[in-house]
């Protein structure tokens, strides 16, 4: 029996604790339908085929004033390139950053600069504008209501979740 251990990005030397490993994925031999519930309080996803959890993952959900929605959802679509229209940078023709981390609905696009949207691969819409896709997850909730997924989990969640796997997102 194989089981893919993932590790997290490597999170910046700050004053809170280092990311502990994404997770686990061993869905071998697995079968029934998908679903996925995400734990907000745990930071954690959780991936089942029929009653077995194939999959286990840190996740990093929506940071105070952006919080992820709760509720019972579903894939409504998926895009394995996604680039996002609202969040991104505010960048100059050589690509340096201007701006970081805006939202271009409030955020002023400085002059000479451009917008920037940041990259979400293997995105999997489930409510408006919200998705879960790869991202840097640090061990707390810092995303702008997605729930982001590490890299090396992301995938394996986008590829096991047809459209229309049920998604649970639980305090």
């Amino acid at each position: 029996i194989a089981v893919i251990m993932c590790s997290c990005e490597t999170v910046p030397e700050r004053s809170f604790a280092r990311a502990t490993p994404a997770g686990w994925w061993h869905d071998e031999g697995a079968s029934g339908r998908a679903k996925i519930v995400v734990q907000i309080g745990e930071q954690k996803a959780y991936f089942y085929k029929g009653k077995r959890l194939v999959g286990e993952t840190t996740v990093s959900t929506g940071k105070p004033g952006f919080s992820t929605p709760r509720g019972s959802y579903s894939v409504l679509s998926k895009s394995p390139d996604h680039v996002s229209t609202i969040f991104g940078d505010y960048v100059d023709d050589y690509g340096n950053a201007v701006k970081s981390n805006i939202d271009s609905r409030k955020d002023r696009r400085p002059s000479g600069a451009h917008f920037d949207g940041a990259q979400m691969p293997y995105a999997m819409f489930f409510t408006g504008s919200y998705a879960m896709h790869q991202g840097y997850v640090p061990p707390f909730a810092a995303s702008h209501g997605c729930i982001r997924l590490p890299k090396g989990m992301a995938e394996h969640f986008f590829d096991a979740s047809p459209e229309g796997t049920p998604v649970v997102v639980k305090e």
